[in-house]
């Protein structure tokens, strides 16, 4: 569960009750300023569903017979979780008011400050779910290689880069979305696996990919200019 023993409790115990405790000081620093706060019935259900959902999945994935260690019914558990975050980031910024407004801060900033969105609030969201995020990878690559070590995969912050620009993500902000940032991806794995059957070296597969990573920023970067000239 990568904590240590002596706390008594695993990673999905302990994220349950500081997603409790969060929901409670949220419900109760609500009522005393005065604002409208989550029926207290309401709160209990959601707080029910998470344990239901989380521990039970546990159970299942602890409790199955699996001749691989790692996957369960043929699909690793690294790709289940991968899914999963894609749908639900997808619905996040597809289906939420959250969603449009990091569409709108990162498009424009000051528009979107004159139209009422919280930059600061979303500025500091945006970058505390991208630190999330990086944890999430951090685990699952320490899982990968069973090790911890500062110098596990250097060169996934490119290939994490190279995806999202590849996939249409503009460095500028404003565009993006998350089936195209996979499809990039996809397109980096398939670089760095036909460069390995031709038993090319971690620096060549580096400078291909920051190759393909310029060309793909300085084709956003005129496509901008083309449209500002444009008027759009």
């Amino acid at each position: 569960s990568f904590l240590p023993d002596y706390l008594g409790v695993g990673l999905p115990t302990l994220i349950l009750l500081l997603y409790a405790a969060g929901l409670i000081v949220d419900h109760v620093a609500r009522q005393r300023v005065g604002l409208r706060a989550k029926p207290l019935l309401q709160l209990v259900v959601q707080i029910g569903l998470a344990v239901v959902i989380v521990e039970g999945t546990v159970a299942v994935l602890e409790n199955t017979p699996s001749a691989t260690p790692g996957i369960y019914l043929g699909v690793p558990n690294s790709a289940a979780i991968l899914f999963a975050l894609i749908l639900i980031l997808w619905l996040v910024l597809t289906k939420t008011t959250f969603g449009r407004h990091l569409y709108a801060v990162g498009g424009n900033m000051e528009a979107a400050r004159r139209a009422g969105i919280n930059v600061v609030f979303i500025r500091i969201t945006a970058f505390t779910l991208c630190s999330t995020l990086a944890s999430v990878g951090g685990i699952l690559a320490a899982s990968y290689a069973n090790s911890v070590a500062t110098q596990i995969n250097p060169s996934l912050l490119l290939d994490a880069i190279a995806a999202a620009v590849i996939g249409g993500t503009s460095l500028f902000g404003g565009t993006g979305s998350v089936w195209n940032i996979v499809l990039g991806a996809l397109i980096i794995g398939s670089l760095e696996n036909g460069l390995d059957l031709k038993s090319q070296g971690s620096d060549v597969k580096q400078m291909v990919e920051g190759v393909v990573l310029l060309f793909a920023v300085t084709v956003d970067a005129l496509v901008r200019r083309a449209q500002r000239r444009s008027g759009r």
